[in-house]
């Protein structure tokens, strides 16, 4: 049974592209859709498939890889807050990754969203991740 389904989700889309797959299919939640938008708007992979099964549902995610030296285009994928320890920000702490080149996950009372647009919006919340 796992208990930190976001650091699950994060675990196979990392372990997916380190080993080269193409398309990795990770079980389907709200959080983890809208994740799955936001590394999809930023450019971190290639497509994405929501499929509504009987009861929870699935996600399936092509993986982005440099074209030239078959790299996956995502280097770390790191979880912050965990169950045992919740990270907050406000909207003046939020993170920058890698000095503006990553982005930081925040689930906000307005939605899942970077750290960029949560700061635009002058919200803060719970840092979910870091992607870069």
């Amino acid at each position: 049974m796992v208990t930190d389904t976001i650091a699950d989700y994060l675990t196979r889309v990392r372990n997916a592209s380190r080993a080269g797959h193409r398309i990795v299919e990770i079980p389907a939640s709200k959080v983890k859709k809208e994740i799955t938008k936001i590394l999809f708007d930023q450019g971190y992979i290639l497509s994405y498939k929501f499929e509504e099964d009987k009861v929870q549902g699935s996600i399936k995610i092509a993986l982005k890889y440099d074209k030239a030296s078959k790299e996956p285009v995502i280097k770390k994928l790191q979880r912050v807050s965990k169950p045992g320890l919740r990270k907050y920000a406000s909207s003046v702490e939020l993170p920058r990754v890698l000095n503006g080149l990553g982005i930081a996950i925040v689930s906000t009372s307005h939605g899942v969203m970077t750290s960029k647009q949560a700061k635009n919006e002058n919200v803060g919340g719970e840092v979910l991740c870091y992607v870069y």
